[in-house]
């Protein structure tokens, strides 16, 4: 058999995989799609792919659609991409192997190259040429025929050589032969018999070449050189380039990107013109005499410098998030470890309800930025200040902005640049601002915070204890929270600052192993509804109750969340790093779980409502580094080194009455639907009884949070018949009561 990966232990003869449908219309992202890798014109329009997604741009009305992986995509992480205009059907190639099929009956998923076993060196889809119905596809170990009618993979060559496999870095068919080419060179074969056997592969022209595309003639570069061939004979096109990105052979020209510049030739070689976008460029064509570039920050851009992309922010790198009415701030770095900054060198993102904008404070500034956290003035949102945690002379700190217009910098200017530094922001009840603070220079009591004065425009430095470094803080009912997440005696800081911020002698607790942390380490917390502490640290999840009082208890002790699981009792979340805790209106709980996804909690922890994960949910990855619901729309954000994702949740404000009740589906008609009815809008504790039409109660059940799932079971846990159903609904006091009807058909 010549099936994909045979000799490495993979069964590649059995049809490819169609993924579960993950994504709907509850999710939709905030991706970045502003890194053009590659462009397809189909009929007056453009398919371009970006890191995480494709969108199409259609010349003559403007419009512009997505597809990513909120709406039938699978994964994010593009590394290439062809479409074929002829069959409209696009291939899409990720960094870990698999492929996407894009045609108009749907988006089918291919997973054999990342499952593959024999070979463990890159499994990145390094480049894909698609021509008629199958495609050759590049990757570490050589090359690979896909048939894109079956959607299953066909011949493969494997380049290996005394036990080293050869990268092919991009192929082409031209004709019935492939041409290759690779570190050492152009490399041939027709598409027969004996095409699997590297050995009787012919090196055309030897060298170190990255780029190759083919029409009625073939084109192929080094990073410096471009070259046409034909039959046999390589000729160079008579320019020297800086650093080729691409290369386009059209029906009446050849098109090379260069790092800078754009450059076309006719089909002959010979040179035409020369164009330069003003920026970095991946890829570039032509399309009814007008060149189009795909840029590597702004999308794609026409000869007279016309942007064309979905809004979204700058980059997909993301951290930390904060909302403000209809407003969002990104920050984008990062705090690996204890000494580590990420140095992603990036600003900060910010949505101002109408468009996504970067501030130009952010473009060649000299200063190397690894923003930790970005937080808005609750009272004007146009003052914002972020946090710039860094080791290098006089760039840390804290700075202010007005309307993304740099103010001022403050506390970056220390001795030693290990000290002092900043790990988050925080606006309490009364909109006095706390910065987070390690390692303070000259001070036994290293961890602490800065306090605003904000008539002397200036921070006031408050040591609190000796606990290391620092994350985010959070505030609520004058008790300061700081977690200190590397070593001992890291924990969660815990001031009660009351009326007096910068006072050093308030009550203070560091709670830790000795108070029943699994792990020193804390890394999240959130103080529910009920006043309840959940912390997260790196080896599990906590509960501490009555947090004002445990602040002046000589030793409170938390509490482990203790399920059944088979029959058994197990710790919840043991042994897991928690990287997020947020509290939602209704007392819910997302957790994010360091590689284990997010789930969503009763407001006890004892009950899992939804697990979601990259394999089951549109997510970008299982670390998700940050989260924030919406009280106002429900929407809750789930932040990744990978982008943003964000999904329409059920609860939104709760208040002690009713809201909008919302019964969706309805009807329920089971041939289309199997799952649970939702009823939305209820108030915080919902007293519920569901009566068929002659008044039989047929299930009763007690709501908190403002919503309820009923799974059209009757009280004995049978389907009910098929029919109307009244919901008859009062609040907790009986001051307030709602109404609604179900149909059901079996």
């Amino acid at each position: 058999m010549k099936k994909l990966l045979i000799s490495l232990g993979i069964l590649a003869s059995l049809p490819s995989v169609q993924a579960q449908i993950i994504s709907s219309k509850k999710w939709q992202d905030l991706f970045s799609y502003n890194n053009v890798l590659a462009m397809k014109e189909d009929n007056g329009k453009i398919v371009a792919a970006t890191e995480n997604g494709i969108f199409y741009y259609t010349i003559s009305s403007g419009e512009i659609t997505k597809l990513s992986k909120a709406n039938g995509l699978h994964e994010v992480k593009i590394s290439a991409f062809d479409y074929n205009p002829q069959t409209k059907t696009g291939l899409v190639g990720y960094q870990n192997g698999s492929l996407d099929v894009i045609t108009p009956d749907g988006v089918t998923y291919i997973v054999d190259i990342p499952i593959a076993t024999g070979y463990s060196g890159s499994k990145k889809i390094n480049h894909i040429s698609i021509t008629g119905d199958q495609a050759i596809i590049s990757v570490g170990y050589g090359v690979s025929i896909f048939d894109l009618k079956k959607k299953e993979f066909k011949d493969s060559a494997f380049f290996l050589t005394a036990g080293v496999y050869e990268a092919s870095n991009e192929a082409t068919i031209l004709g019935n032969k492939v041409f290759a080419v690779t570190n050492t060179g152009l490399k041939s074969h027709e598409l027969n018999t004996t095409f699997p056997v590297f050995t009787t592969w012919t090196t055309e022209m030897p060298g170190n070449f990255k780029h190759i595309d083919s029409e009625s003639a073939l084109v192929y570069s080094s990073a410096t050189t471009a070259y046409l061939y034909n039959n046999g004979v390589s000729t160079p096109l008579s320019q020297t380039f800086t650093a080729v990105r691409d290369m386009v052979i059209n029906p009446s020209n050849i098109i090379v990107t260069d790092q800078n510049r754009t450059y076309t030739f006719n089909t002959n070689g010979n040179f035409l013109a020369a164009a330069s976008f003003g920026e970095e460029c991946n890829t570039s064509t032509t399309i009814g005499g007008r060149l189009y570039a795909g840029t590597v920050l702004s999308g794609i851009k026409d000869e007279t410098n016309n942007l064309f992309r979905p809004d979204g922010p700058y980059k997909n790198t993301s951290y930390k998030i904060s909302l403000l009415n209809d407003q969002i701030w990104i920050s984008t770095g990062s705090m690996e470890s204890y000494n580590a900054p990420s140095y992603r060198n990036l600003g900060y993102y910010h949505f101002d309800g109408g468009k996504w904008n970067y501030p130009d404070y952010f473009i060649n500034n000299p200063i190397v930025f690894n923003i930790l956290d970005v937080a808005p003035n609750p009272s004007n949102a146009g003052e914002v200040f972020f946090v710039n945690y860094s080791l290098r002379p006089n760039e840390k700190g804290i700075y202010r902005m007005e309307n993304n217009t740099f103010k001022k910098v403050y506390k970056n200017n220390d001795s030693n640049s290990n000290y002092n530094r900043p790990g988050g922001l925080a606006f309490d009840e009364n909109n006095q601002l706390f910065v987070s603070l390690g390692v303070i220079e000259n001070q036994t009591a290293n961890t602490g915070y800065y306090f605003y004065n904000r008539s002397g425009d200036d921070f006031a430095t408050v040591p609190v204890i000796a606990g290391g470094n620092v994350l985010k803080p959070l505030t609520k009912d004058g008790i300061l929270y700081i977690p200190s997440p590397f070593f001992d005696p890291g924990g969660l800081i815990m001031k009660q600052y009351g009326s007096n911020p910068t006072s050093t002698s308030t009550p203070l607790k560091i709670i830790n192993k000795s108070n029943n942390l699994p792990a020193s380490g804390t890394v999240s917390a959130s103080v529910d509804k009920d006043d309840n502490v959940w912390i997260g640290t790196r080896g599990g999840l906590r509960i501490l109750s009555n947090p004002k009082s445990a602040i002046t208890e000589a030793s409170p002790q938390t509490e482990a969340i203790v399920i059944e699981q088979n029959g058994i009792a197990e710790e919840l979340f043991r042994d897991n790093t928690i990287l997020q805790i947020e509290t939602d209106s209704g007392n819910h709980k997302w957790v994010s779980v360091d590689g284990g996804g997010v789930y969503y909690m009763s407001a006890t922890g004892e009950q899992t409502i939804k697990h979601f994960t990259k394999e089951n949910s549109p997510l970008p990855t299982n670390s998700v580094t940050d989260i924030k619901v919406d009280s106002k729309t429900g929407k809750v954000y789930f932040v990744t080194l990978d982008g943003v994702m964000v999904y329409q949740g059920d609860v939104a404000d709760v208040t002690s009455g009713f809201g909008n009740v919302l019964v969706y589906p309805n009807p329920v008609v089971y041939s289309n639907f199997k799952g649970k009815v939702t009823i939305k809008g209820l108030a915080e504790k919902t007293n519920i009884r569901i009566t068929d039409a002659a008044g039989n109660v047929v299930h009763a059940a007690v709501a908190r949070g403002g919503y309820y799932e009923w799974d059209l079971n009757n009280n004995k846990g049978k389907r009910v018949a098929s029919g109307i159903y009244f919901v008859l609904m009062t609040n907790e006091d009986a001051s307030d009561k709602a109404t609604a009807k179900i149909a059901v058909v079996n």
